[in-house]
């Protein structure tokens, strides 16, 4: 390595600025230790510690092609943290890049092998027993600054269980696994492997009956998931009725990973509304809480506010001191 490179990677260095840095392994510090793969995602750093997403260089530049691209890096250190458990770690379903929204980005994607080489859905199943996929998606690419041959994609590194990654991988992508003749044994298999992954319910699906119950839905409204709700198609709806539309649409699209920016668009639209009377104050705090998340881990939305992270921290002081809500002031600790 000349020295002209040497001060090149230095440079780099310094202007990723630690955000695509991962915690080292070593021998104080083993793979096995962690409990979960969950927990190893959080504790690696392999997602930013404020959202879902973190940037990764994909291209170096023409001359600096012998540099490892750190795209590469979720997925090999997962597999790193499989083998630890004495488990096989496999290709489970291919990336169609189905949450990149900018068809630009998507096309230079589509043709950087140092990108598709390490996405889309991989399973781990470990010796003893415990099976686990993890989802690995490109949502966003740009230069690392202007001028620069350096390119960098963001990636979103996500648990996954089995029926969330048929939802997002179903009808898009290719699985993987159904090739050897044999649906029938494949079918019993994920079966099996669904029985194992099952996960407790947590306050999403609870708080979808509740607001269900409060409006007198018999069926929840199909969105037009393209389109952003507006009160102006909304005529016969109240204004509670239609904060909590926009919200169930927010939420209902960013926990399916899909339309992230109308998603986005749905949850501040329903948390403008301030705290309406006559309605639930979770439909309000909720949607802001919404909102502090697309403006910290989704790209395609928070890249419109010069100071997106600035915004998120505003909604979330007024919500942890006004409203006192634990959520907020969980990850205010995390964005400081």
């Amino acid at each position: 390595m000349n020295f002209k490179t040497l001060i090149w990677m230095i440079g780099v260095g310094i202007a990723l600025h630690g955000c695509t840095s991962l915690k080292k392994f070593s021998s104080e510090d083993p793979i096995t230790q962690f409990a979960t793969p969950q927990e190893f995602i959080l504790q690696k750093n392999i997602n930013h510690a404020n959202g879902s997403t973190k940037e990764y260089v994909y291209v170096w530049g023409a001359k600096h092609k012998e540099i490892e691209p750190q795209s590469l890096y979720p997925r090999k250190y997962l597999n790193q943290y499989c083998s630890a458990k004495e488990g096989k770690f496999k290709l489970l379903y291919k990336s169609s890049m189905t949450l990149v929204p900018n068809s630009s980005d998507k096309k230079r994607l589509l043709a950087a092998g140092e990108v598709k080489q390490g996405i889309g859905a991989y399973q781990c199943e470990q010796a003893d027993g415990k099976n686990w996929i993890v989802s690995i998606e490109p949502v966003a690419e740009h230069k690392l600054k202007e001028g620069s041959e350096t390119r960098v994609v963001v990636l979103q590194t996500k648990i996954l269980s089995i029926d969330e990654a048929q939802s997002l991988y179903k009808n898009k992508a290719e699985n993987i696994n159904i090739g050897d003749k044999k649906p029938h044994l494949n079918e019993q298999k994920n079966k099996k492997l669904s029985n194992k992954m099952t996960v407790k319910k947590d306050l999403e699906a609870k708080k979808d009956l509740e607001i269900k119950q409060d409006i007198g839905l018999q069926k929840e409204q199909k969105i037009n998931s393209e389109t952003l709700v507006k009160p102006a198609s909304q005529g016969s709806e109240t204004p509670q009725q239609q904060q909590l539309k926009a919200y169930v649409a927010a939420r209902r699209d960013l926990s399916k990973g899909q339309n992230l920016v109308n998603a986005c668009n749905n949850a501040q639209y329903a948390y403008n509304y301030g705290k309406l009377k006559a309605t639930s104050a979770s439909v309000y705090k909720d949607s802001g809480m919404l909102v502090a998340r697309c403006l910290t881990s989704v790209p395609a939305y928070s890249s419109r506010f010069s100071n997106p992270k600035g915004q998120a921290v505003k909604i979330l002081q007024n919500l942890a001191t006004q409203h006192n809500h634990v959520g907020a002031k969980q990850k205010l600790t995390q964005l400081k």
